[in-house]
């Protein structure tokens, strides 16, 4: 696939070398002089511009893209970068950050094809989201990760609390959430858990018996 990845910061610049990495190619824009610099040193075609401006998105070659990623710590250039990758007819994913409320999520999600909130998941969800795949990527994980899924039951002690409230032992993170009987997506940081909700989460195996009490309010034995 051919992806455009707007912004070349933590976030971009991840993503963009795991990409590289399985082989797909990968286009940078980036309106931060010396981070078109750094791309261009890391192999990459980088453009230099604003990434919410269709003719920079267009001299990054957005006419045979297959994706568009908006993913800079600004929430409007990500968002019109999706808006112009859309009209290409590119697959589109918006990077949000913690304050993006339900509110927010209802005027953006109809107009993306994902939106990722990458603090929370790291750089194998934003890869998976532009690729177009669901959320199994254990194979980008290192071997020192593991995915484990709960269920969250009534008694739980995270029912009514939001996903960016919840601190998990081993710096556990919550990949991907579901309502009952609900196809398990990434959650937003303002998602809020109810009882019979399942939930991924990537840890390191020794706490994952930890980290499924935490969940589930249980006291080791």
């Amino acid at each position: 696939m051919k992806v455009v990845i707007v912004g070349f910061g933590r976030v971009g610049m991840r993503v963009a070398r795991i990409l590289q990495s399985e082989g797909h190619e990968v286009v940078i824009v980036e309106a931060d002089a010396a981070k078109v610099d750094r791309a261009r040193e890391e192999g990459f075609r980088a453009v230099a511009g604003d990434g919410g401006d269709e003719a920079v998105l267009e001299e990054a070659g957005l006419d045979d893209a297959d994706a568009v990623g908006g993913l800079t710590g600004d929430l409007n250039t990500n968002f019109s970068a999706c808006v112009v990758g859309d009209a290409h007819d590119c697959r589109t994913v918006l990077r949000v950050d913690e304050d993006f409320t339900e509110e927010l999520y209802d005027r953006y999600a109809g107009d993306v094809d994902e939106i990722v909130y990458p603090e929370r998941f790291g750089a194998a969800g934003a890869k998976t989201a532009l690729l177009g795949g669901d959320f199994n990527v254990i194979a980008d994980l290192t071997e020192n990760l593991s995915i484990s899924c709960v269920q969250i039951p009534a008694e739980s002690p995270v029912v009514g609390r939001r996903v960016i409230e919840v601190e998990l032992p081993g710096e556990a993170r919550i990949y991907a959430h579901g309502r009952d009987r609900e196809p398990m997506t990434i959650p937003l940081p303002q998602t809020t858990f109810e009882a019979g909700d399942s939930v991924a989460v990537m840890a390191d195996p020794a706490v994952v018996p930890e980290v499924r009490e935490a969940l589930r309010g249980e006291v080791a034995a």
